[in-house]
């Protein structure tokens, strides 16, 4: 299967949702005035589509394969690698300082949709290293950022985050990875880590491991977790007392070896602590959330290639009449084929809407010079951030399970392309923090920070942008739809903030879900607006600005009215519910 990057529909939601113009207003992000956004996101296209796409179905046939000398790739993904480290792709965002060119995260993170697209497995190195990069940028020494961020950037070297151990798994508080004072600044690690993605490769001249630990004395739980930076190889160029011990087996993203790690065998893996001691979770943090929205672009990459992919078949294959026809067509004529691919197409407009929304948020909290308006930004962007995670990699599965449905039997054929989709995306709702751990944070702390200032903002202007949509049309039908919509959030919010934890942590996921379509229906609402009055005025490519209309007409109609239900859910769930049989009864 072929990939494209959808320019058109990239650009239109980066101009209309991220604000790229008022982003350009800032004086770090004013070479976007220039148009590079443009061209960023064309040579993107020309690189993922050329380069990582076609290694996309190689990765998962012949995946990383592990042996004691390391993990090793087909010889294509090297090549690849090499290709993205030349073209500066790492840097878009980064530090000018350390070499990167200082583009918005919105910029970055809208290329990382085309090259997760084109091969999600091989994508999850680079998101790895962007993690490293902003927990050694926001709280490493002048030595460390010095020394390590120039060649992360690059690309020359890769970087990891080392989290999970078997007993601590979301319980980061149990790792039991140990960290002792050397006598010289640096510190010996012992211990050993589990599902540690591209944590062994070959295709970078060093891997840059963040490694949570735990130092002598420290006290217990997350409050005496440190983090530590720990290389392959020393500056010396000698190799680190570090190993990969073996690579998981699993049900997608074959080319992306998930490792267990191994330090201090030999009592010599030395390490150097990153930002305070007993600071680890603060540090942590720090590349947790870079990663949870890029996890939510999977969603976003995975339903657009799962889309374009059933909208070729759909568009080739003829089988039966169409009603009230004679002679078969092909399945794109048929009503439910239509209403799948519609789904598909509205879906994924929706949550890309939503991550590139949080990413602009994100760009505005780090450049945003009044206090006030930083603080707004960065509680938007903190607010937002659970829903991407979550409500994009739910529908990222979602479709490319619909997506499957489409091409009927060929679906669950691996020649067809459609069930590696599939298999590849499933992990996203679990890793970084579980779709359930996004949920308790969205209701327990994202919910109640500065009193729910962020969330009353975000949806007194969302209300205030479908208000002001024409009275006649589509747009009043629209209008007329998400209305109603906004003001059941409301009340489902409101209601949230008058609960005690346990009967929050009950409704936390229908909450999520219902605030994910809402916003989504807002966020078309407001592109269907823009759209009609550019077809109104002639301006832009009338047929793309009508499909843009239609695709929001459709998901007001057709998906938004499943966040009524959830509304219902929200109001009656209770513990009472949830805790009503005892385990004995789970198991009658």
């Amino acid at each position: 299967m072929t990939y494209q990057a959808p320019l058109a529909e990239q650009a239109f939601v980066l101009e209309t949702i991220a604000d790229l113009q008022g982003l350009s207003r800032y004086p770090q992000f004013a070479a976007l005035a220039d148009g590079i956004a443009d061209s960023v996101l064309e040579e993107g296209a020309r690189l993922t589509e050329n380069v990582f796409a076609p290694l996309n179905r190689l990765g998962d046939q012949v995946g990383a394969r592990w042996s004691p000398e390391g993990v090793r790739h087909p010889p294509e993904f090297a090549l690849a690698y090499k290709h993205y480290v030349e073209g500066g792709w790492g840097s878009l965002s980064a530090d000018p300082e350390f070499g990167g060119q200082g583009l918005p995260f919105t910029v970055a993170l809208a290329f990382g949709e085309q090259l997760a697209s084109a091969n999600i497995a091989f994508s999850l190195c680079m998101i790895l290293s962007t993690g490293a990069i902003e927990a050694i940028a926001a709280h490493g020494s002048v030595r460390l950022k010095a020394e390590y961020l120039p060649k992360l950037i690059s690309g020359e070297w890769t970087g990891t985050m080392n989290l999970t151990e078997p007993q601590a798994g979301s319980d980061v508080g149990a790792l039991r990875t140990a960290a002792t004072p050397a006598g010289d600044g640096s510190w010996l690690i012992k211990g050993s880590k589990i599902f540690i993605t591209w944590g062994e490769h070959e295709l970078a001249a060093n891997i840059v491991h963040l490694v949570l630990a735990r130092t002598p004395g420290a006290p217990a739980g997350t409050k005496g977790i440190s983090l530590f930076l720990v290389p392959k190889f020393l500056a010396d160029g000698r190799r680190n007392d570090l190993r990969c011990v073996s690579i998981e087996h699993k049900l997608g993203i074959h080319a992306s070896p998930t490792c267990t790690m191994s330090y201090g065998d030999n009592g010599q893996c030395v390490g150097w602590l990153i930002g305070a001691e007993h600071g680890g979770m603060r540090a942590m943090f720090t590349m947790m959330n870079a990663a949870r929205i890029n996890v939510g672009l999977e969603g976003v990459a995975l339903a657009e290639r799962a889309y374009q992919g059933a909208l070729a078949y759909a568009r080739e294959r003829v089988q039966s009449t169409a009603i009230g026809g004679k002679a078969p067509v092909r399945i794109i004529e048929h009503a439910d084929v239509r209403r799948m691919l519609m789904t598909l197409r509205a879906t994924t407009q929706a949550i890309r809407a939503i991550t590139y929304f949080n990413a602009a948020a994100v760009d505005r909290s780090r450049v945003e010079s009044d206090t006030g308006r930083q603080q707004a930004a960065r509680g938007l962007a903190d607010l937002l951030t659970p829903i991407t995670k979550s409500y994009a990699t739910d529908q990222g599965v979602e479709m490319t399970s619909l997506a499957m449905q489409v091409f009927g039997g060929m679906g669950f054929i691996e020649e067809t392309g459609a069930a590696q989709h599939y298999r590849d995306i499933r992990i996203a709702p679990i890793y970084e923090g579980t779709n359930g751990i996004q949920a308790l944070d969205l209701v327990g702390r994202k919910m109640h920070a500065d009193g729910g200032a962020h969330w009353r903002a975000l949806l007194e202007d969302l209300t205030g942008t479908v208000a002001a949509l024409p009275a006649a049309g589509d747009m009043a039908g629209i209008r007329a739809a998400v209305t109603p919509s906004l003001s059941d959030l409301r009340h489902a919010a409101e209601h949230i903030m008058t609960l005690e934890p346990l009967a929050a942590a009950c409704v936390a996921a229908p909450f999520l879900k219902m605030f994910g379509i809402t916003l989504g229906a807002a966020l078309l609402a407001r592109q269907a607006g823009i759209a009609s009055d550019r077809l109104a005025s002639g301006r832009g490519n009338a047929q793309f600005l009508k499909a843009k209309i239609a695709t929001a007409v459709f998901f007001v109609e057709n998906l938004l009215p499943q966040a009524a239900a959830l509304h219902v859910s929200v109001l009656r769930s209770s513990p009472v519910h949830l805790f009503s049989l005892s385990e004995e009864q789970f198991a009658l």
